[in-house]
């Protein structure tokens, strides 16, 4: 019993961060990037697909992407033609923390699938 209450304790955090991370994505983010279109900016799984190329491992990706978007450069940017297609991106009043559950969702989640904000809705 106890080893199930220490497991189940360790689970139920990470559950929460992804609903969490999928809350403030789609809270948030949805306004410009639509999960599978392009409209007034680059589709979320372009976005995840480039970065996950340029970044593979998860913390790296998450440090790279949130750090971007608190404070968008073209410099910096790994989407150069998004920024050539739709400008660069505003800087958002976003805090770290908020950037990188959002982008901890975004490395985790494949769009092409069913998954958890389509579940709860």
């Amino acid at each position: 019993m106890k080893k199930f209450f220490l497991l189940f304790c360790t689970f139920i955090p990470l559950v929460a961060s992804h609903e969490m991370g999928a809350l403030l994505f789609h809270g948030n983010c949805v306004t410009c990037h639509y999960e599978l279109e392009s409209k007034s900016a680059p589709a979320i799984i372009e976005v995840r697909q480039r970065y996950k190329d340029a970044f593979p491992i998860k913390k790296d990706f998450v440090k790279y992407l949130s750090e971007w978007v608190h404070s968008p450069s073209a410099e910096k940017s790994i989407m150069q033609d998004a920024i050539a297609k739709y400008e660069l991106m505003p800087q958002l009043a976003y805090e770290k923390d908020v950037l990188e559950e959002i982008a901890a969702y975004i490395y985790d989640t494949d769009f092409t699938q069913t998954h958890s904000y389509h579940k709860t809705k």
